[in-house]
């Protein structure tokens, strides 16, 4: 990457320029130098093509600035100029990312903020740390920790070398393979503050990001917890043991003492170490290096100690009694008896043992007068052959006494009052038991990434620097579980405490020159990790906060006035403090296992996802990783977490999947680009083209609803409780399209058609309908409607159904296209074979928080169309307001037709589709056409042809005011249901007419024929086939609203409309007849395919 340095430059040149804002010379002399800006231009942008054209400071330009000359505009990119100020040059693109910086909001920036130096420089240092010093070491010092110097010797001695190795390759195998995989993502672009956080966020979704990012947060928290507890493990078993504040008060009562012990000085630790933290983060930046010494130094020491060990072991003699192992900090001297001044005197072994003094009383106890006492070598060295006594396992229970196998002893029972005199198991232990205790002392391997922004290049670096730091602890594991079994003892290792060894640290034992190396060095390195922990804990608590992802979390993204996350320490405190009260490392130790598990869990899957969606952004510089290592990386952390403890990876999940579903449903909605929805999208599309290979069978069909809404002049939907209903219908199954048409040409109503569509998805969410929305502009709104009709979905699903609200006013519409418009989506629908559903009144349809606790719907099987009226009520019936309501289906039945018959193969037929409903046969008499149908014909077609005639003469008036209208008249819009035919444009209401002699004798001529056409009117005899059209509507509206005019909700066969489209406005006064005195009407219309089924 080249070096830019910026000079200031002289009045004198600059005035040349003085037009051209916030430009800067820029000198290419100094290619080693970093960029230096005068204080006046701090803020200016470098920008050059390095031939000295000066380009714009700013790649985006307001109008004020393009305004004010050619300058802006290259001679060159002529053909781009105009849209120069959103499609901005590449010189001016790459000038922008040349002074990003790339820092973390972590340690560093709090440091700098609390240092007054910091605070004074105007330009902040450009990240310069290395492999070595950035990733390298500092995962070393995150991975080393107490575990190895606190138990990997107990699990050697437990678990025996073979399956020791065993669970430090498992545990290290699952930590490299994560590596690989945090390695591709990490190197796929920058990796702000956030870490593992960031990356599985932003690979996986908000979703996952914030449960595993809170997953990782409690098992930092808790590591930090842990590390403390091994603090004052070592201060009160090995450094002070006088200082311990609870003694115990029996023999059998050590464990309480200790635990409460533990708790107190836990307690006042982490108190001291939240205070440092929230001080200044800067003193614990500068002690890490001497934690990070501390833990080399001690490592060394083990390894300067096993070479010593060959040729001189050092002397920590175990006092055996028979074959079992004794506690040697009760009694200075290994034996029976000893002689003083030739004088045989029981030693204080044996007046433990023997109360009364005589060996061979029956007070004494018999294991200890039936075996000999006798002291074997705590560390017999590496050339002794010891490994082959501990290369196999050696499982304890709760309260087992440590015995050395093959020891001579005489097997009798001794006294249980004396257990606490010999050395035994204060846990059960097994395999999974130690996986979970032994897996921490692997963790630790995101430190590299949490450091991106201090590194030089953060995408060779983290790389390179965090698989060679788990290489080189997982060396020093494997050796030092080799070195352990060829060099100690089995009972000594298998003593957890060093009860054995005089209360000594059993890894210090090794170790050269002097235990307290180890001691010290190992007491300093768990206080300083416990001190890093609760640095990182709230950074990463402060991240997620700050992302506003988790809503409850806002507050702990406030902190002091550099940043400092103050309420996220006092939170992380708290939390430390429960694993505190624990007080056992053996306890805390698995549950941060859990937590860290699945962090690295998902860490595999994020980078497994992304590698086999195979997402064009996916382009990492680390090229060494497969999909098939991530599943793997991410099968072995699966298996860990129920190894380790079953019950505490089921709370973890638990813990997790809660996060998970609450940020689902309350958390901000991000667009992260991240792999989840890549997953989504190949999944709908994979399903996609499985649908496309035939219709749905009749048992799967279910309505697919178009909905089309109407909206008013402010864009807000006109009848909100079509949605309702659909909604209802649906409760949340199958597909649901909502469309609407916003009449006008497309370029000039983009901004209208996306207001709309969002008013649309603002209607969509408060009626919690699950669907999408679509928006045409169409320069006919009967023309946009076909489109949706024909165009609406996506392969296999598309809509089966459309949803199509009522025309109201139409009868007192002068303009025809009002209903026009209706009628042609009905002919649409049944030409595309679709169902087609008109609730009528739908104003009085009830809404979602309304319920209907008795009732009934009514279903008026007229013809049969499909089976849509039977499936609609039982569909409707699944939702909270219809359930209580009861189905009542009627049938008519003509003069010719066995109604009895009729009503018994309906009840037949709908027990075979096992829908539960009353059945009802209404005979239909064969009445002669009353003389109010015979008057409703004619009152229907007189209005129609006095409309005709109005809108005859409205077309000439039009026709006249055209010659003389102005040309910029404004033109009126049409509501949705409302189109243009072959009419010519609206006009302004009042008109400036010029009368002349021939206009006047052609008006009065119009009078004349306007009296004519009335005289028509008069005469006019209906038309047959409309007076038996008439006549069905009025008799079947009869007989419906004599039986359910109390009905909920009334459904019934929606007549087609007629072939000749003379007739389209009798079919709607049909209608209107048929539906006449309805509270509710749901008028259906099959789309010719049969929608339900009697067979299974």
């Amino acid at each position: 990457m080249p070096h830019f340095t910026v000079v200031p430059v002289e009045d004198k040149h600059r005035t040349d320029y003085d037009n051209l804002e916030g430009l800067s010379w820029v000198d290419y002399s100094e290619p080693g130098g970093g960029a230096q800006l005068h204080p006046r231009d701090a803020y200016d942008t470098v920008s050059s093509d390095g031939h000295g054209n000066h380009k714009e400071s700013s790649p985006f330009l307001n109008n004020s600035e393009a305004g004010k000359g050619g300058d802006y505009y290259d001679k060159n990119l002529a053909l781009f100029e105009e849209e120069l100020d959103i499609r901005p040059k590449v010189s001016s693109l790459l000038g922008k990312l040349v002074s990003y910086t790339n820092l973390t909001q972590g340690a560093k920036e709090h440091e700098e903020a609390e240092s007054a130096e910091g605070s004074r420089r105007k330009v902040s240092k450009s990240p310069s740390m290395g492999t070595l010093m950035g990733v390298y070491l500092p995962c070393m010092q995150n991975i080393f920790g107490v575990i190895l110097f606190l138990r990997l010797t107990w699990m050697v001695g437990t678990a025996g070398v073979l399956q020791s190795f065993l669970i430090v390759l498992i545990c290290c195998c699952c930590t490299m393979l994560t590596a690989i995989s945090m390695s591709a993502i990490a190197t796929n672009g920058v990796v702000p503050a956030g870490g593992s956080y960031f990356m599985i966020s932003r690979s996986l979704g908000p979703e996952f990001g914030g449960a595993v990012g809170l997953c990782f947060y409690l098992g930092t928290t808790f590591a930090g917890a842990m590390y403390i507890l091994g603090a004052i493990e070592i201060l009160l078993t090995y450094i002070a043991p006088q200082a311990a504040i609870f003694h115990p008060t029996g023999a059998h009562d050590t464990s309480n003492a200790t635990l409460n012990n533990m708790r107190v000085y836990g307690t006042l630790f982490l108190t001291f170490m939240a205070v440092v933290v929230f001080v200044g983060v800067k003193y614990v930046n500068k002690f890490a290096s001497l934690f990070l010494a501390c833990v080399i130094i001690s490592i060394l020491s083990i390894y300067a100690g096993a070479i010593k060990s060959i040729f001189d072991p050092p002397a920590f003699p175990v006092c055996m009694l028979g074959n079992r192992t004794l506690s040697r900090d009760q009694f200075d001297v290994c034996a029976k008896t000893i002689v003083v001044d030739n004088v045989t005197v029981a030693t204080k072994l044996t007046e433990l043992f023997c109360p009364h003094y005589n060996i061979t009383s029956e007070h004494c106890d018999e294991y200890f007068r039936f075996n000999n006492v006798t002291e074997i070598a705590g560390i017999p060295g590496a050339a002794s052959g010891i490994l082959k006594d501990n290369i196999w396992s050696n499982y304890l229970e709760k309260g087992e006494i440590l015995e050395k196998a093959n020891h001579l002893s005489v097997d009798v029972s001794g006294h249980k009052s004396n257990l606490h005199l010999y050395v035994y198991a204060d846990i059960a232990t097994s395999f999974t038991v130690l996986v979970g205790i032994f897996f921490p002392s692997v963790t630790g391997i995101m430190a590299g990434s949490n450091r991106s922004g201090d590194l030089k290049d953060a995408q060779k670096s983290i790389p390179i620097g965090t698989i060679l730091a788990i290489a080189t602890t997982s060396l020093v594991y494997f050796s030092c579980v080799v070195l352990f079994g060829a060099c100690i003892e089995g009972v000594v290792l298998r003593d957890k405490y060093g009860d054995g060894v005089n209360k000594n640290l059993v890894v210090g034992t090794l170790s050269w020159p002097s235990p307290w190396v180890i001691v010290i060095g190992s007491f300093f390195s768990t206080c300083g990790a416990g001190l890093q922990s609760l640095t990182g804990a709230p950074r990463l608590l402060q991240a997620i906060a700050k992302d506003n992802i988790i809503p409850f979390l806002w507050v702990f993204g406030h902190g002091k006035t550099n940043g400092e996350p103050t309420w996220a320490l006092l939170l992380t405190a708290v939390i430390a403090e429960l694993g505190i009260l624990i007080a056992s490392l053996d306890m805390v130790a698995p549950i941060l296992s859990m937590f860290f598990l699945m962090c690295y869990l998902f860490v595999n899957l994020a980078c497994a996802v992304q590698t086999l969606l195979r997402t064009p952004n996916w382009r990492p510089r680390f090229k060494y990783y497969h999909w098939a290592l991530s599943f793997l990386g991410m099968s072995i952390c699966l298996a860990l977490m129920f190894i380790s403890s079953w019950y505490y990876a089921l709370v973890a999940m638990l813990i997790a999947g809660m996060i998970y579903k609450y940020i689902e449903y309350q958390g901000a909605e991000k667009e992260w680009g991240d792999g989840i929805r890549g997953l989504s999208l190949s999944a709908a599309r994979y399903a996609l083209l499985r649908l496309e290979e035939g219709p749905p069978h009749t048992k799967n069909w279910r309505p697919q609803l178009l909905v089309l809404l109407k909206l008013d002049e402010d864009l807000h939907v006109k009848y909100p409780r079509l949605l309702t209903f659909a909604s209802q219908l649906k409760a949340g199954k199958g597909l649901t399209i909502v469309g609407t048409v916003i009449q006008g040409n497309f370029l000039e109503s983009y901004g209208e058609a996306q207001a709309a569509e969002q008013a649309i998805k603002n209607m969509i969410e408060i009626e919690k309908v699950k669907g999408f929305c679509q928006v045409v502009v169409a320069n006919k709104v009967r023309d946009g409607i076909s489109h949706l009709i024909q165009s609406c979905g996506l392969g296999g699903m598309k809509h089966n159904t459309v949803v199509l609200g009522w025309p109201y006013g139409w009868r007192q519409s002068e303009d025809p296209r009002a209903w026009k418009t209706f009628i042609d989506t009905v002919r649409c629908t049944t030409a595309a074979h679709l169902a087609l559903l008109v609730p009528k009144n739908v104003s009085f349809y009830p809404s979602n928080h309304e319920r209907y606790l008795e009732g009934n719907i009514d279903v008026w099987w007229i013809v049969h169309d499909g089976g849509m009226l039977m499936l609609l009520p039982f569909l409707l019936k699944q939702h909270k307001v219809w359930r209580k309501c009861k189905m009542r289906i009627f049938t008519v039945a003509q003069m010719d037709d066995n109604s009895i018959q009729m009503k018994k193969d309906l009840a037949t037929f709908l027990y075979h589709l096992r829908i539960e409903a009353e059945v009802e046969v209404v005979e239909m008499q064969n009445s002669d056409i009353s003389a109010y149908t015979y008057e409703r014909t004619l009152m229907m077609e007189q209005r129609s042809q006095m409309l005709r005639q109005m809108r005859l003469t409205k077309t000439e008036r039009e026709r006249e005011a055209q010659l003389i209208k102005d040309r910029h008249s404004i033109i009126r819009l049409e509501s949705l249901y409302s189109d243009e035919e072959d009419e010519g444009e609206a006009v302004p209401e009042k008109i400036q007419m010029t009368w002349t002699k021939d206009k006047y004798d052609n008006e009065k001529r119009s009078r004349n024929s306007a009296v004519e056409n009335f005289r028509e009117l008069i005469s006019i005899k209906p038309n047959q086939s409309n007076v038996r059209r008439m006549h069905t509507a009025v008799k079947l509206n009869e007989v419906i609203v004599n039986r359910s005019h109390e009905a909920r909700l009334v459904l019934l066969n929606m007549p087609g409309p007629p072939k000749n489209i003379d007739g389209d406005e009798n079919y709607m006064e049909f209608l209107e007849v048929l539906t006449e005195g309805l509270e509710r009407v749901l008028l259906v219309r099959g789309g010719g395919r049969e929608v339900i089924t009697i067979y299974s």
